[in-house]
C-alpha cells in the first residue's frame, strides 16, 4: 500500500522538459500498435511496448513513450574497464552535453544472460520533478547500458513499459530458463525444509525480525510455522498463527466476494458501476458512465496512485464514504486499458459496493465487514481474519519494523496503518499463514471448499485471472492479483505492503501447490520475490538464483541508506527549523502541526506523526524528510506561496501544497 517506485527509476537530476524535448526525434516512427520485438545496436534484443515508438541515432536506439518528456536511450558499448566507465560513454553518445551528479552505484547479480548488472543512481532536487537512471549490463567484452532520462510523472505512468523494456533485455542468443511442461517435484520434508531454512537465513540478512510461511501441495497444507519473533527485544515466537497485517492481499478477497456476487446475479462484471451503485461517481459524467465493475478492480482505467490524500488526510473518525468522495473528485490521466496504474481507491470502492449488495441497510464500511466475514472468511474457515485493529492488537500479533535513519532495524508505532482503516477493502485485513492458506486452497481448488461445497463458481473465479493490463514482461494484472509466467509456468500472487508489513500469496495451478509469506518489517519486501524464485527452484531444480538476490539486495539496501543519510542533517538544522511556521494546511491533505521535541522537528497529521532531517538541496532549496523506522521518505520542500510560508510534497503525478495558518 506504500507508494510505487519505478521498476527502473529513482528520481535523479534531468535536464528540464524543454531541454529534453529539443532533442527528439525529427523524424518520429509510427508508434507501435503491439509490443514488438527489437534489437539494439549491441545486438541485445529487447521489446517495445505498444504505442511507443524507436529511433536510431549514432551508437544507440531511443524507445520513446507518447510522452515527449522521457527518453530510455539504450546503447551498446564495445569496451570499457568497468560499469561506471561504460555508463559514461554510454551518456557521451546520447547526451554530451549532460553533467550528472553521481550518487551511487549498486550492484545486482548476474541474471536474463548477463554475466553482471550495475545501477547508477544521481543526485537531485525535488522541484526538479525529474527521473533518471542508468544500469549497465555486461556480457563478455560487450556492454549494454540503459539509461532512463525524464519526468517522475511519465516515469509513473508508464512504469510497466519501462519494465517491460528493462525486463525483456537480454544478450543476443540468449535462451531464457522456462519450467513449461516439466513435473513439479512434490514439496517432501526435504524441499519443505529448504524453504523453511531459505526464509530463516533471508530474514537474518535483511534485519527482518519474523515470518511466517505456509506450504501447500495438492489439497494439503504440508508446512504451516514462523521464524524469528513478533517483536525486537522480545522472546516470543512468530508462528502460524501470528496475525500481521496482509494490506492489499485483501483486495483478491475482495474480489473473492464480488465473484460470489456474480454468482448471485446481483452484478455482472460488464456492467456500469452505476447501474450496481447509483452514487458512484469518477472524475466527470463521461467519465463515470464508461467505469465497468470488472475496472474498479482491474488497475487498467487509467487513474493514477492517489495515496497522499488518504495517507496524511485520514483520521480515527474519517468514515468509509470518503472513497466516493475522494474517486468524484479524481479523473484519469490516460486511456481504459492503454497503461497499468494502481489505485487504491478503486478498490476500495469495489469493495464497498460489494458489501452495500449484501447489506444495502447497513452503513457501507459495516456491510463490508459482515458480508466479508459471511461470505468469504466463515466460509472458508478464517476465523483469526479480521478488518478489526483493536482485535487484532489483542491477540497473537507481529508488531511493524522498519529500519532507523542510519539502517538499524527499528520497532515502529502503528500510527500510520490506522489510515488504511476507511478504504480497507484495498488493503486493510489482518491474517496469518495459517488461515491465508485456506485462502489459498481455495485459489488452487477453482472455489471448492473442503466439504465439497463451491464457495463460488470457477467461471467467476477464473474471471478475476483474466488477462488485463500488462505489467511488463510476462505479466499482468486481473482483478485484484497478478499473473506472471517469467519462468513459463503461471504464477498468481499478489502482494501486500503496509508500514512495517509486507506480504504475499502464491498459487501455482499447474502444479498443485501454494504458498504463503507474512513479514513484520518494511525489508521484507526484499524477501517476497526471492521466495517466489525459491519455491520454483524447489520445485523444478532451477537454477540457485533466489539465495544471491537476496544478499544483493541486503548490501544495497545498506549502501543506499547509507549514501541518502550523508545529505541529512539530524535533527533537523536548527536555523531552518526556526523558519517553519507552528502550523500548516493543505485543502486536499488537512493540517501538519509543527512541535520542537528536545531538539527534534516533528511533524504532526493528526493520525500519524514523524521526526523530521533537513536536507540542504543542489537547487538551493531546503527540504524537511520524515525519518522515523516505517514513516520515512516523505519530503517537503520549504517555498512560500501568496506571501505565506508553505511545504511542498509530492507524488509521481500529484503536487500538493501546505501553507501556514495564520
Amino acid at each position: 500500500m506504500r507508494l510505487a517506485t519505478v521498476l527502473l527509476a529513482t528520481a535523479c537530476a534531468v535536464l528540464s522538459t524543454a531541454a529534453i524535448a529539443q532533442e527528439a526525434p525529427t523524424t518520429a516512427m509510427t508508434a507501435m500498435a503491439a509490443d514488438t520485438p527489437e534489437k539494439a545496436l549491441s545486438g541485445a534484443t529487447f521489446t517495445l511496448p505498444k504505442a511507443w515508438t524507436l529511433e536510431t541515432k549514432p551508437g544507440l536506439v531511443l524507445a520513446l513513450p507518447p510522452e515527449p518528456d522521457t527518453h530510455i536511450a539504450i546503447v551498446g558499448v564495445a569496451s570499457a574497464a568497468d560499469a561506471k566507465e561504460a555508463v559514461a560513454k554510454a551518456w557521451a553518445l546520447y547526451r554530451p552535453d549532460a553533467n550528472r551528479k553521481f550518487k551511487l552505484m549498486t550492484a545486482r547479480p548476474g541474471r536474463n544472460g548477463w554475466d553482471d548488472r550495475s545501477v547508477i543512481d544521481y543526485e537531485t532536487s525535488p522541484n526538479e520533478k525529474a527521473a533518471v537512471q542508468a544500469i549497465a549490463f555486461h556480457s563478455g567484452t560487450q556492454w549494454t547500458v540503459l539509461i532512463l532520462d525524464g519526468t517522475d510523472a511519465t516515469a509513473e505512468k508508464r512504469g510497466a513499459g519501462i519494465g517491460l523494456i528493462l525486463q525483456s533485455l537480454r544478450p543476443a542468443g540468449y535462451h531464457r530458463e522456462s519450467f513449461a511442461g516439466k513435473t513439479a517435484h512434490p514439496l517432501d520434508p526435504a524441499r519443505v525444509e529448504a524453504m523453511r531454512a531459505f526464509v530463516q537465513t533471508a530474514i537474518q540478512q535483511l534485519g527482518v525480525p519474523g515470518a511466517s510461511i505456509a506450504l501447500i501441495d495438492h489439497d494439503k497444507v504440508v508446512y504451516e510455522g514462523g521464524v524469528g519473533v513478533r517483536t525486537l527485544g522480545s522472546p516470543e515466537p512468530v508462528d502460524a498463527h501470528t496475525l500481521f497485517m496482509v494490506a492489499s492481499n485483501t483486495k483478491g478477497m475482495s474480489t473473492l466476494l464480488l465473484a460470489e456476487l456474480a454468482d448471485q446475479g446481483k452484478l455482472a462484471w460488464d456492467q456500469p458501476v452505476s447501474q450496481v451503485y447509483p452514487a458512484f461517481r469518477l472524475g466527470d459524467a463521461q467519465t463515470t458512465q464508461k467505469v465497468l465493475m470488472k475496472n474498479l478492480v482491474c488497475a487498467c482505467t487509467g487513474l493514477p496512485r492517489k495515496d497522499f490524500d488518504w495517507i496524511f488526510g485520514t483520521r480515527r473518525t474519517t468514515p468509509a464514504s470518503t472513497t466516493f468522495t475522494q474517486l468524484a473528485a479524481t479523473q484519469p490521466t490516460s486511456g481504459f486499458g492503454e497503461v497499468f496504474q494502481y489505485n487504491n481507491l478503486m478498490a476500495s470502492a469495489a469493495g464497498f459496493i460489494g458489501g452495500h449488495l449484501v447489506f444495502p441497510d447497513q452503513e457501507i464500511g459495516a456491510a463490508y465487514d459482515g458480508a466479508m466475514q459471511k461470505m468469504v472468511f466463515d466460509p472458508l474457515g478464517m476465523h483469526e481474519t479480521t478488518f478489526n485493529m483493536a482485535r487484532a492488537l489483542a491477540a497473537d500479533h507481529a508488531s511493524p519494523h522498519g529500519d532507523d535513519v542510519d539502517g538499524k532495524p527499528s520497532l515502529a508505532r502503528m500510527d500510520f496503518n490506522y489510515a488504511v482503516g476507511p478504504y480497507r477493502p484495498a488493503g486493510g485485513a489482518w491474517s496469518s499463514a495459517h488461515d491465508m492458506a485456506k485462502y489459498v486452497q481455495d485459489e488452487l481448488d477453482l472455489g471448492k471448499l473442503p466439504d465439497g461445497r463451491q464457495l463460488v463458481s470457477a467461471k467467476n473465479l477464473l474471471a478475476r485471472r483474466a488477462p488485463g493490463v500488462s505489467t511488463g514482461e510476462d505479466g499482468y494484472y486481473g482483478m485484484g492479483l497478478e499473473v506472471d509466467t517469467t519462468w513459463g509456468v503461471p504464477v498468481i500472487h499478489h502482494g501486500g505492503s503496509m508500514a512495517g508489513y509486507k506480504t504475499d500469496w502464491i498459487a501455482l495451478p499447474e502444479a498443485g501447490v501454494g504458498a504463503v509469506i507474512l513479514t513484520n518489517s518494511d525489508d521484507g519486501r526484499m524477501l517476497l520475490r526471492p521466495f517466489m524464485r525459491r519455491l520454483l527452484e524447489v520445485l523444478y531444480d532451477g537454477k540457485l538464483e533466489a539465495t544471491g538476490d537476496v544478499a544483493a539486495a541486503a548490501a544495497r539496501n545498506q549502501a543506499e541508506i547509507a549514501k541518502t543519510r550523508e545529505r541529512l542533517t539530524v535533527p533537523a538544522a536548527s536555523a531552518p527549523a526556526d523558519e517553519l511556521a507552528a502550523a500548516y494546511t493543505s485543502p486536499e491533505l488537512g493540517h501538519i502541526t509543527v512541535h520542537r521535541e528536545g531538539g527534534e522537528v516533528v511533524f504532526d497529521f493528526g493520525l500519524w506523526r514523524s521526526r523530521m532531517a533537513s536536507r540542504k538541496n543542489d537547487d538551493g532549496t531546503l527540504s524537511f524528510i520524515s525519518i522515523d523506522p516505517t514513516n520515512d521518505g516523505f519530503e517537503f520542500v520549504a517555498a512560500t506561496r501568496a506571501g505565506k510560508r508553505a511545504l511542498v510534497i509530492r507524488d509521481g503525478q500529484h503536487e500538493y501544497v501546505y501553507t501556514e495558518i495564520t
